[in-house]
């Protein structure tokens, strides 16, 4: 997977994206990350990418050109489209499915707004679709671009020590993941649960779930009428349910 990131800071990309399980996976050649400085597209003298908005108001606007060219110079070199992502409040909220979706696609562009916005005509022109991290607002699309290359690159195949140790986690089964522990067994007195000292695999996994639906309950009960729940897990709610009354 190839994913090229247009931004006015593509040093902050560098400093998170290049280390632990993502930079191992570029080492690997599982990944290719590269970060474009908008600037470097501009074809003003001053490098300027932002202009005052037509009609009035505050603050400045991310200028068409720039983008344009960048996408464009991006388009050459792999030979096709990529799929392009503009982060934005207006955009549907990413979420695991979302990513599990972004980790099929071969090459991916994302750009990252700055200022009081994008001029329109590169999302009417270029943007195949927006992705929004919540709704709150950021001073720019970085931190929100991060998350969802994080989130979308640990689920392509090879990144993770184990293929399969994502789909156990919160989200992965729209459920929040069951509580886990380590050595020692008792820490200033709070003790691991018994049931995971045993050694019965059986029982311990059927521990997870029901934790994993308590939690989820008590925690994202919203969550629950999205997830995947077999009639055992109904079964399991309901007791949970009742205990919770």
């Amino acid at each position: 997977m190839r994913i090229d990131i247009l931004t006015l800071f593509p040093e902050m990309f560098e400093a998170v994206l290049k280390e632990s399980i993502i930079g191992r996976a570029v080492d690997k050649k599982l990944l290719d990350l590269e970060f474009h400085n908008i600037r470097d597209y501009s074809d003003n003298k001053h490098k300027k990418v932002d202009d005052y908005p037509y009609g009035g108001g505050l603050g400045m606007i991310m200028q068409c050109q720039p983008i344009f060219a960048a996408v464009e110079a991006i388009r050459e070199k792999l030979g096709e489209k990529p799929h392009i992502i503009l982060m934005s409040p207006q955009g549907r909220t990413f979420d695991q499915s979302k990513a599990e979706e972004l980790s099929c696609y071969k090459n991916i562009t994302i750009i990252c707004g700055h200022y009081e916005g994008i001029d329109e005509r590169v999302t009417e022109a270029l943007v195949d679709e927006e992705i929004s991290i919540g709704d709150f607002v950021l001073t720019g699309g970085e931190i929100a671009a991060m998350a969802v290359v994080d989130a979308t690159c640990r689920l392509v195949p090879g990144v993770l020590k184990e293929d399969a140790s994502y789909s156990v986690e919160s989200f992965s089964q729209g459920l929040l993941e069951y509580p886990q522990y380590t050595r020692p067994p008792v820490f200033m007195g709070r003790p691991v649960p018994e049931i995971l000292l045993s050694g019965h695999h059986e029982n311990i996994e059927k521990w997870r779930r029901y934790q994993s639906l308590k939690r989820t309950y008590e925690r994202r009960p919203d969550l629950l009428s999205k997830a995947e729940l077999s009639q055992e897990d109904i079964k399991l709610l309901d007791k949970i349910k009742r205990e919770c009354k």
